[in-house]
C-alpha cells in the first residue's frame, strides 16, 4: 500500500494508526482475507427524494437552460452548530451513468449508514444528488435529445453547488464522497469552493485528464453509436442497438475485476451466460443520447494544474485490479505529493476486490473513512 506524506501534522492520530493497522491486517493478510457479505435485503431506509429546479442555468459552454432540475435523496436531518453552519452534511456522487441511489445498496449504506456506523444517519445529513444527464435530473432522453445544453465536471459541481446552497440551504460540508466520476467532481470540489468542506474522499479515479487507454475505450464507446445510422444524429425514433451493444461490451470490461470474474465464471459457458445476461441488462437501461453526453462530459476535467489549491484533509482510495486507473501509470503517488494535506492508498488486488467497483464495497476502505473523519474532526 502507498500513502502519501502529505503534510497533515499528527495524522493519522495514535488511534486511528492502530483502528487502520487493525483493518488491513484483517483485509490484506494472506490466510485471512475476509470474505465480501453477501447482499441481503436491507430494511427500508427513512429516505426522501424531491427535485430543485435551478432557473436560467448558464453552462460553461455559452447555453442556457431555463429550468435546470436537480433530483436528489437525502437522509438523516440537517444540524446548525454553534456558527450557524450547517456541520453534519454529507455529500456522495455517483459515477457515470449511475444516480444517488446506488448508494442504497447493501454493500454501501448497509456498512456506513446503520446505527453506530460511521455515517449513522441519526448523527449525518446524508445528501445523494443525481447528476445533471442522470437518474431522475435533467438530460437529453427528456425530450431534446442532441440539442440538449453541452455539459462538463464545471458545470455539474456547480449545479451541485447550487442544489446545496440554494436549494437545502446546507451552507458548509462535513464531508464529500465520490465513486468514479463523483470521485473526479471530488477534486474538482476541492479546487472549485476549498472552503466548502472539512475533508474529500475520492474514490476511483485520478487528478488528470483522460487519455491514454481510458480515453481510448470512452472514445471507441462514442464512436459506436455515432456511427450506427439507426442513431440518426440523436434523433432516433428507437435506441440504436448495434452501437448500444458495443457500448455494452465496452462497460462490462473496464468495470470487471479479473479475479472475481476468474473465480466466479469458471467455464466457457457461465462465461458466456454473463456476457448475454448483462447485455440484456444494459440494452434495457442505456439511452445513447443520454450515455454520449455522459462520456463527453469529462472532457473538461483537468484539475491537476492546481492541485495545490486544495486546503482540505483529503484520502484517496483506488484498487490495484482497475481497468479504468491502473496502478502501473504511476500517476497518483506523483500527484499525491502535491496534495497539502492528502494522502492516496492503493488496495491490493485481492479475491475480495472489485476492480473499479471496488469503490462501492465499504467494508474494503471503511477504516481509511474512520481514520479521516476522526482526523479532520473541527476542533
Amino acid at each position: 500500500m502507498f500513502t502519501s506524506p502529505g503534510r497533515f501534522g499528527s495524522w493519522p492520530t495514535p488511534r486511528t494508526r492502530v483502528l487502520v493497522a487493525a483493518l488491513l491486517a484483517v483485509s490484506w493478510s494472506a490466510g485471512a482475507q475476509p470474505t465480501l457479505p453477501a447482499l441481503p435485503a436491507l430494511p427500508a431506509l427513512p429516505t426522501m427524494e424531491a427535485d430543485f429546479v435551478a432557473k436560467d442555468f448558464q453552462f460553461r459552454s455559452g447555453e442556457v437552460l431555463p429550468l435546470l432540475r436537480l433530483h436528489y435523496t437525502t437522509l438523516g436531518t440537517p444540524h446548525r452548530g454553534a456558527d450557524g453552519r450547517v456541520d453534519n452534511a454529507v455529500l456522495v456522487l455517483h459515477g457515470t451513468g449511475g444516480n444517488g441511489h446506488q448508494f442504497l445498496r447493501a454493500q454501501f449504506s448497509g456498512e456506513l449508514f446503520g446505527p453506530g456506523q460511521l455515517l449513522d444517519i441519526s448523527r449525518y445529513f446524508v445528501i445523494l444528488p443525481d447528476g445533471i444527464g442522470h437518474g431522475k435530473s435533467s438530460k437529453p432522453s427528456d425530450g431534446l435529445h442532441a440539442r440538449f445544453p453541452k455539459y462538463g465536471y464545471a458545470d455539474m459541481v456547480a449545479a451541485q453547488h447550487r442544489l446545496l446552497t440554494e436549494g437545502l440551504k446546507v451552507d458548509h460540508l462535513r464531508l464529500i464522497m465520490g465513486t468514479s466520476m463523483g470521485c473526479m467532481h471530488g477534486f474538482v470540489w476541492g479546487e472549485a469552493y476549498p472552503l466548502f468542506m472539512d475533508a474529500l474522499m475520492p474514490l476511483a479515479c485520478l487528478p488528470v485528464p483522460i487519455a491514454g487507454r481510458n480515453r481510448m475505450w470512452r472514445r471507441m464507446a462514442i464512436d459506436a453509436i455515432r456511427d450506427d445510422p439507426a442513431w440518426a444524429g440523436g434523433e432516433y425514433a428507437g435506441e440504436p442497438i448495434a452501437g448500444l451493444r458495443t457500448v455494452s461490451d465496452l462497460l462490462s470490461i473496464a468495470g470487471s475485476a479479473p479475479l472475481y470474474l476468474q473465480a466466479t465464471l469458471p467455464t466457457r459457458e457461465a462465461a458466456d451466460a454473463r456476457v448475454e445476461e448483462y447485455t440484456k441488462s444494459s440494452l434495457a437501461t442505456l439511452d445513447a443520447n443520454d450515455f454520449l453526453y455522459q462520456v463527453s462530459a469529462s472532457e473538461d476535467y483537468d484539475p491537476s494544474q492546481h492541485l495545490e489549491d486544495i486546503v482540505t484533509p483529503v484520502t484517496w482510495i483506488n484498487s490495484a485490479d482497475d481497468f479504468v486507473n491502473p496502478p502501473e501509470l504511476g500517476i497518483a503517488e506523483v500527484q499525491a505529493k502535491r496534495l497539502r494535506h492528502g494522502r492516496f492508498v492503493l488496495l491490493p488486488t485481492s479475491a475480495q476486490t472489485r476492480g473499479h467497483g471496488s469503490h462501492t464495497w465499504a467494508v474494503l476502505w471503511k477504516g481509511e473513512l474512520a481514520a479521516l473523519l476522526e482526523a479532520s474532526a473541527p476542533r
